[in-house]
């Protein structure tokens, strides 16, 4: 019987196991190691969509981290000679920045417990003994299972049989294949490129370290333990390639393709921001949704256009000299002639309204001239009597 305080995990890992186990014996043998392998990857999902919660918060995380890392890197400048100031201004702005470094561990702090009690399951079994709801039959048969002629309790270092050895070599180099893909894959597409700090080479740093730690680590693994760790990372390369793809990092890389993907399909607005489709920015806008935007921004043109073409208000002095402003009619006659208004507006060759009187004033009184002058050949008028 289990003991200690992981006792309800070893019941929890193993009560899970046997769920899957017996839901896969009827499709596979139930003493194969494709039923009892399979369960083991079953858990794994299971635990994984649990924490996509926390997954969502490391990614937030990770970026508020990514972004104040200047304002880290300036706090530890002007205090690099008082630690304990230095300490107090980092956790203010971790604070004020609602992250702190250990946030971005969360996936895998809680993944550790159940990594733990499903070693301690598969060491039970390696030696025949009950371990939470395994036993009996069910410990037979986990410890009959094989996958690709290797005993799930068996290890790298323990086992002696060459066919077991290649069957874990394999399994360690997928699994630390894994792990490095699924942080480069972080680190080359889904980092702003516009932050340079100490943080950013760390990261790259721990892109090669951690593959090397699991594959010193997993020689030591069973195989059960490296299909949990070799499932989980194949999650974790799938779960972030669905982030890199949908929700990338602004300033990244995977950032600027996603703009570039969103224009080509007309789903990019010019302020930069994006025309949601019907499931979360997954799916294209209807066509109809397309034409609506349009014409709405076509009416909002046609108004400002039309505000731009409308005529000024004119004042009464300008609305009465354009009154008066009419067409040139024939010449009137000489009984009749026809005086122009002050206020004549200018005429087509430019003449000022001033030189327009003047040229007025001079005409009628040429004319004036004419009417005293008596005709040519003839006397003067008798005067009419009154």
């Amino acid at each position: 019987m289990t003991f200690g305080f992981l006792s309800p995990l070893y019941t929890a890992v193993s009560w899970i196991i046997v769920q899957f186990h017996s839901l896969y014996s009827h499709i596979f043998n139930p003493d194969g190691g494709w039923a009892w392998g399979l369960s083991i990857a079953s858990m794994v999902v299971v635990i994984r969509i649990c924490l996509i919660p926390l997954f969502v918060k490391q990614i937030k995380a990770t970026r508020a981290m990514q972004a104040i890392q200047p304002k880290m890197k300036a706090i530890q400048e002007r205090y690099k000679n008082d630690r304990q100031r230095q300490s107090e201004e980092m956790m203010k702005l971790y604070k004020e920045a609602g992250t702190n470094p250990f946030s971005s561990c969360l996936p895998i702090i809680v993944q550790a417990p159940f990594f733990t009690a499903l070693y301690g399951v598969l060491a039970k079994v390696a030696k025949g003994e009950d371990i939470g709801v395994i036993h009996g039959a069910l410990l037979v048969s986990a410890g009959k299972a094989h996958i690709f002629g290797a005993p799930l309790s068996a290890t790298f270092v323990s086992s002696g049989e060459t066919s077991v050895k290649i069957v874990t070599a394999v399994m360690i180099i997928m699994m630390s294949l894994s792990q490095f893909v699924t942080q480069r894959q972080l680190m080359t597409k889904n980092v702003d490129l516009t932050v340079k700090t100490p943080f950013m080479q760390q990261q790259k740093m721990l892109m090669y370290v951690f593959p090397v730690m699991f594959a010193v680590m997993g020689i030591n693994f069973p195989v059960g333990v490296l299909v949990y760790w070799l499932t989980t990372n194949v999650w974790s390369m799938g779960q972030q390639l669905v982030v890199i793809h949908n929700n990338p990092t602004p300033g990244s890389k995977a950032f600027q393709e996603r703009q570039a993907r969103l224009k080509k399909a007309g789903r990019l607005r010019a302020d930069g921001t994006e025309i949601k489709g019907a499931l979360w920015g997954m799916l294209p806008p209807s066509k109809s949704a397309l034409d609506a935007e349009a014409s709405a921004v076509a009416a909002v043109e046609e108004s400002v256009q039309a505000r731009r073409q409308q005529p000024r208000r004119q004042s009464k002095a300008q609305r009465q000299q354009g009154g008066a402003t009419q067409p040139q009619t024939a010449e009137p006659s000489e009984e009749t002639p026809a005086e122009q208004p002050a206020d004549t507006a200018p005429s087509e060759s430019g003449t000022k309204p001033a030189e327009a009187k003047q040229s007025a004033a001079k005409t009628g009184g040429a004319k004036q001239a004419t009417r005293q002058q008596p005709k040519r050949g003839g006397g003067q008028r008798p005067k009419r009597k009154s």
